[in-house]
C-alpha cells in the first residue's frame, strides 16, 4: 500500500499527554514532506454562554483562547526545531471532536494525528473521550497516541 501524506493536522489541548503525540506527528510530518495544521478546539460561544452567565462566559472564553495558543505554540516550537512547516488555527466547534474531524475534512488532511488523553478538571468535562470519537466519526485516517 503506497499512501502519499501531505496534510497531517495535530490536535492538541496543550497537555503532557498530548506532547508525545506531537512529536509522532512532526516526526511524520518530516519523514513524508508533509505540511502540519496544529489546531485547538474552542467550544462556540453560545456554549460558553449558557454555562455560567455572560461574565463568566467571557472570562472561560478568554482562559481556554490563551490556553488554545499556548497549545498550538508548542506545536510551533516543535516544528521550527524539526523543519517542518506548521499552520495553526483555533477553530471552534460544537465539540471538540466536531471541531477536529471538520477541520480535517474541510482541509483536505491526509491524516489526523492525537493523543489518548487530554487535560482533566473543566477541560476533561469540555474533551470527554475525544480520539475515540474522531476514530469513530473521522473519514480520515487517525493516528491515536498514547
Amino acid at each position: 500500500m503506497n499512501i502519499e501524506v501531505k496534510k497531517i493536522v495535530i490536535a492538541t489541548d496543550g497537555s503532557e499527554n498530548v506532547k508525545n503525540a506531537v512529536n509522532w506527528g512532526m516526526d511524520l510530518a518530516k519523514d513524508n514532506g508533509a505540511m502540519v495544521s496544529a489546531i485547538y478546539v474552542m467550544p462556540l460561544a453560545g456554549v460558553t454562554l449558557s454555562m455560567q452567565g455572560e461574565m463568566w462566559s467571557k472570562a472561560l472564553e478568554k482562559h481556554l483562547k490563551d490556553e488554545g495558543e499556548k497549545a498550538i505554540s508548542h506545536v510551533e516550537e516543535i516544528g521550527k526545531i524539526k523543519g517542518v512547516r506548521v499552520e495553526s488555527s483555533i477553530v471552534e466547534g460544537k465539540t471538540p471532536t466536531d471541531g477536529i474531524v471538520n477541520f480535517a475534512a474541510d482541509n483536505n488532511a491526509d491524516l489526523i494525528v492525537m493523543g489518548t488523553l487530554g487535560v482533566t478538571g473543566l477541560g476533561h468535562y469540555l474533551l470527554g473521550s475525544v480520539a475515540e470519537n474522531v476514530v469513530r466519526h473521522a473519514k480520515r485516517p487517525v493516528l491515536v497516541v498514547p
